[in-house]
């Protein structure tokens, strides 16, 4: 399954070690495509490629283009996980959320 996470939860309060990790083990456990919904895409690359951000990050997509399971902060597409920030106290649930979502 693709798993599409919209730009603003890279922004704090999200941590970045947080957002990698997640990406991480949703890449590595679950072999899903990681995609980054923004209209920015050019400015989020930059900031993340030095960083090994896009490590686990297939592609930037534009809002609403792609099919998949959104993580964002709110409820814009079927199906959402809706979360405000990306960070080591929910990093945990989050993946038990994608893995439910996903079916494993």
């Amino acid at each position: 399954m693709t798993i599409i996470i919209r730009d603003e939860l890279l922004n704090p309060p999200t941590w970045f070690a947080s957002f990698r990790d997640l990406t991480l083990i949703c890449s590595l456990r679950l072999e899903s495509d990681i995609l980054i919904e923004s209209l920015h895409a050019d400015l989020y690359y930059k900031w993340l490629r030095p960083r090994g951000g896009m490590d686990f990050i297939a592609d930037f997509v534009s809002p609403g283009s792609e099919d998949g399971l959104h993580i964002d902060i709110e409820h814009q597409y079927a199906p959402s996980i809706v979360v405000d920030r990306i960070v080591p106290e929910n990093t945990h649930q989050l993946f038990q959320s994608i893995r439910s979502a996903v079916g494993i």
